[in-house]
């Protein structure tokens, strides 16, 4: 079994990708990189997962809408579960200038037989793809009081928000069930607090799409393990729907 975490880049720029395999009781580092077309993305896609080969593709972006202004039923309930730790999220609807983009990924998806899965029997080879948000598991996973901000700000902050990210990745996710292997850190990118001066946003930013994509990639593992005995399913398949981890 494969895991796929696409942070999509919801209008333009680039989008983080990676890929776990669950190998010997532990999830292995095969690739994270990054990729600006979507026929880019589906391509690497087809690369590391073969016509019908088990797979679980775990996308943050909001890939069901069909509410046409407002918000989705889920947005909502992350504001109401998640909404003190700053982990709401954006919403989604018909009239978004991104609507077309992230539900016509989905449906991409979908025609390559990775089926929307908001429930899901634990440990079942399969096709599937989930709507996943990776501020919220942050917090349940690692036990935070509130996101990591490391999306905004001037760029020493995001780089020190984004260490920490990475920090709680290669100290928290090995200890977990499933865990991800401790041989997959080493390809894990590094933000050094050293260099700060030599970082661009654009360079930040790429390194923040692949730590989100890893997180994405992470919690398809955890949904495909688990099921809904240890995660939160915000929503449904009709109006869209968000899987959490449940706090550890």
């Amino acid at each position: 079994m494969k895991f796929i975490g696409i942070d999509f880049g919801w209008t333009s720029g680039a989008s983080g990708l990676c890929c776990l395999a669950w190998q010997d009781n532990t999830l292995k580092l095969l690739d994270i990189t990054t990729s600006l077309e979507i026929n880019a993305i589906l391509a690497w896609i087809d690369t590391w997962v073969s016509a019908d080969a088990p797979a679980l593709i775990a996308i943050d972006a909001p890939t069901v809408i069909n509410n046409p202004t407002g918000m989705r039923l889920a947005d909502k309930l992350t504001h109401k579960h998640f909404g003190r730790y700053h982990a709401g999220c954006y919403p989604a609807n018909l009239n978004s200038s991104f609507a077309d983009r992230t539900v016509g990924l989905s449906l991409s998806l979908a025609a390559r037989n990775f089926q929307h899965a908001p429930t899901i029997k634990a440990q079942q080879p399969g096709r599937y793809q989930i709507e996943v948000f990776p501020h919220p598991a942050t917090v349940n996973l690692f036990g935070l009081d509130r996101i990591l901000k490391y999306k905004k700000g001037k760029i020493a902050q995001r780089q020190q928000e984004l260490n920490k990210l990475r920090d709680y990745i290669v100290n928290v996710l090995p200890k977990l069930e499933p865990p991800l292997h401790t041989s997959s850190l080493d390809s894990i990118p590094e933000i050094s607090s050293g260099n700060t001066s030599n970082l661009t946003g654009k360079e930040l930013k790429s390194i923040e799409d692949r730590l989100d994509s890893l997180l994405c990639a992470y919690i398809a593992a955890y949904w495909w393990y688990w099921g809904e005995a240890k995660n939160l399913i915000l929503g449904d398949l009709e109006t869209g729907y968000i899987v959490i981890p449940i706090r550890t």
